[in-house]
């Protein structure tokens, strides 16, 4: 059966199963669940336990070590159900890097890693949902990072700082980036940079690792922090790929994470439209619902073909990760979303304007869409480096930064 809010894309009769499957453990959480969390700030752990217990934080990971084995195309779904089901932008946000932070691990990590520690990831025993990046005076600017890790026998000493890093609370490894090659030895600021994964029960340890929460409006319980690093010592084995070469690593997944996360933000417009749309019918005055205004109609109704219009290019893009280049693929996912994220804004702002007064209640839960909505035009990517992206890969116009 097609979601009437929802729509319908090409899926393979595995993919609908598949569907099936993760909006019937969605439908387990109601609003009241997400809106207790957004309140009290308490991470999903029922809702993630649940994931992991159906396998699905293991969907990218390999079969041979006890993963889905699946592809982009399910990721997206994934992410658009979670999102839609009522969890909204946040509570995909709090299993995104339980899932893509694997990729990492899948494509670089040695052998004896993959076989410790993946097929646990996958059962949800461990778990690898934080991704040390963002720095104070490293933001969309990601070589300009300041972190060290400097080699000392068998192990990396690291030293520096790290901000808006998420889930760190509820995460046994930190898959980091630092510079292990200061940047006026390397030719471009691209090299010289490595991943490791750290182990946060090590870290602190060793009091070696102090952290803070970050106080903010929207995506509350999935909580991120700043993070220091005195003399952190990391065995050398925790290297993941080649050293010097991690930015590089970070770039073989970079697009497909781009489709995932233009999938939530889809499922947060599909979710907004469709809590809008509800209420308009249901409210009723001067005698009649007020969906029968086409000032309350109308704004729905653009949002609603906005997001289903960035639906299918998030899907299109998806089904070809494996025979597009990677600028190719690159045009299509920052498409995808700045697409989805401007689609959802919308979407969740004619959800909040249809809902009138209580459209700030927190009762009617939309306020919350509205807040997280505006978050996607900044995470992970500004919609303004998407388009940057576009500009020059796409449009070969100079670049702009």
């Amino acid at each position: 059966m097609v979601h009437p809010v929802r729509g319908s894309v090409e899926l393979s009769e595995e993919q609908r199963v598949f569907r099936r499957s993760v909006r019937e453990l969605c439908s387990e959480f109601d609003d009241a669940y997400w809106r207790e969390r957004d309140a009290t700030g308490e991470y999903p752990h029922e809702f993630v336990d649940a994931l992991a217990d159906g396998g699905w934080l293991g969907v990218l990971i390999p079969e041979e070590y006890g993963g889905a084995g699946m592809s982009t195309v399910e990721s997206v779904i994934l992410m658009e159900e979670i999102a839609a089901s009522g969890g909204g932008f946040g509570a995909a946000q709090a299993v995104h890097g339980g899932v893509y932070n694997s990729v990492p691990l899948v494509n670089y990590a040695d052998e004896a890693t993959k076989a410790e520690l993946l097929p646990k990831v996958a059962a949800g025993e461990v778990s690898v949902q934080s991704f040390g990046l963002t720095e104070p005076n490293a933001g969309s600017e990601s070589t300009a990072i300041e972190t060290t890790a400097t080699r000392e026998g068998d192990e990396y000493v690291v030293n520096g700082q790290k901000i808006w890093t998420s889930r760190v609370d509820v995460s046994d490894y930190l898959l980091l980036v630092v510079r292990t090659t200061p940047v006026a030895d390397v030719e471009k600021e691209t090299r010289g940079l490595s991943l490791l994964l750290v182990d946060l029960d090590d870290a602190t340890g060793q009091g070696a690792l102090r952290m803070e929460p970050i106080p903010k409006t929207a995506g509350e319980f999935v909580h991120s922090f700043e993070l220091w690093f005195d003399d952190l010592r990391v065995p050398a084995g925790n290297l993941v790929g080649t050293e010097g070469e991690g930015f590089y690593h970070l770039l073989d997944g970079l697009n497909e994470e781009r489709l995932v996360v233009a999938a939530e933000c889809v499922g947060l417009g599909e979710l907004a439209v469709e809590r809008g749309a509800a209420y308009a019918r249901e409210r009723e005055v001067f005698g009649r619902p007020i969906g029968a205004n086409q000032a309350v109609q109308h704004p729905l109704a653009a949002a609603h073909a906005h997001v289903q219009a960035a639906k299918e290019v998030t899907y299109a893009a998806a089904r070809r990760t494996d025979d597009l280049t990677r600028r190719e693929l690159g045009g299509r996912a920052n498409t995808a979303k700045y697409l989805a994220a401007e689609a959802c804004f919308e979407a969740a702002d004619a959800a909040v304007q249809a809902h009138g007064g209580f459209g700030v209640a927190r009762e009617y839960d939309v306020e919350r869409y509205l807040r997280e909505a505006r978050l996607t035009r900044l995470v992970p990517v500004t919609q303004q480096l998407a388009l940057n992206y576009v500009a020059e890969k796409v449009l070969s116009l100079p670049r702009s930064y």
